[in-house]
């Protein structure tokens, strides 16, 4: 019986028009132009209630990690939606800085999963795979100056193991309106026992 949150959704599973927009196991380079291949494992949220509802961690809800405006593909707006299933790998990495900080850990819109129809995705952002996160306030404090923006980059990298931290600058690359944090192209594709999946070897 399966444990995770949501409904497990493979990619020869999506509707067609979500399979354009998503692109499941295709490939978008990244910066250097090596080639990162896209989530093929999805959670489907049936509705925005059941995104505030859904805990992945004690302190984040679903809800946190995909919120989006209008920059979205209209078919990744419309319910059911359908996240990369390494979002919880993500949850659980802002969870440990959250235990740290002591205190509420707010994610920008748009700053969660945006799927690789979003004006906002670019190369090979870590966004399409759910698992980079653009936080812009911790507690009272907005993360808006180099002091404050290093200051929380400094705890990411302790206590996130193998996280990566855009450093502070208006260059492309940098962030100086919030802390975006990230555990790299990470394609989880958890077991469900019972479901009939491509071939798999082992």
């Amino acid at each position: 019986m399966s444990t995770l949150p949501l409904p497990l959704v493979l990619a020869q599973e999506l509707p067609r028009q979500l399979h354009e927009v998503l692109r499941p196991g295709e490939a978008l380079q990244d910066r250097s132009g090596a080639a990162r291949v896209l989530p093929s494992s999805f959670l489907r949220v049936e509705s925005w209630s059941q995104a505030l509802e859904t805990n992945l961690t004690p302190h984040f809800k679903l809800s946190e990690l995909m919120t989006v405006d209008v920059r979205e593909a209209a078919a990744a707006r419309a319910f059911p939606r359908h996240v990369p299933c390494a979002i919880l790998l993500l949850a659980g990495a802002l969870e440990l800085f959250r235990l740290e900080v002591g205190t509420y850990v707010h994610v920008a819109a748009n700053g969660g999963y945006r799927s690789p129809g979003h004006a906002l995705s670019r190369r090979a952002s870590r966004h399409c795979w759910g698992t980079a996160a653009n936080i812009y306030r911790i507690g009272d404090t907005f993360l808006d100056t180099r002091e404050q923006i290093e200051k929380y980059a400094a705890i990411a990298r302790r206590v996130i193991p193998g996280v990566w931290v855009r450093p502070y600058g208006q260059e492309d690359g940098q962030a100086d309106d919030h802390l975006h944090i990230d555990i790299g192209y990470t394609v989880f594709d958890p077991v469900d026992e019972g479901r009939a999946r491509p071939a798999e070897a082992g």
